[in-house]
């Protein structure tokens, strides 16, 4: 059974940065492609970014360009969210998430979750 477990949010203030990490297990970690989501009170979950198995090609959301890098550790099956120059409105539950299926993750839809890890950003 693939299980996510994603660590390293917490509270930060605008300009400073904070790494997620997303160590995934149960199953091959370089099979899945993975990505990075978030939710804030009251919108709905979005995507911001993706990293693309078969080659390691990546997405970033608009938003988030220039400031988050996506990469990957696959000896150590770890996912992670280098998140720089935060802003207030990237507050968010952030969750990581997996798919064998390269499109599902490309059309918002992965089937494995983690529990999510709060990002906090103060101005």
């Amino acid at each position: 059974q693939v299980q996510l477990v994603e660590s390293g949010g917490g509270s930060v203030q605008a300009g400073g940065s904070l790494r997620l990490s997303c160590v995934l297990s149960g199953y091959t970690f370089s099979s899945f492609s993975m990505g990075w989501f978030r939710q804030a009170p009251g919108k709905e979950r979005e995507k911001v970014a993706s990293i693309y198995t078969g080659g390691g090609s990546t997405s970033y959301d608009d938003s988030v360009k220039g400031r988050f890098t996506i990469s990957q550790d696959n000896a150590k099956n770890t996912l992670y969210l280098q998140m720089n120059s935060l802003k207030p409105e990237d507050t968010a539950v952030y969750y990581c998430a997996a798919d064998p299926v390269t499109l599902n993750l490309r059309m918002g839809r992965p089937r494995y979750w983690g529990q999510g890890t709060q990002v906090t950003v103060s101005s």
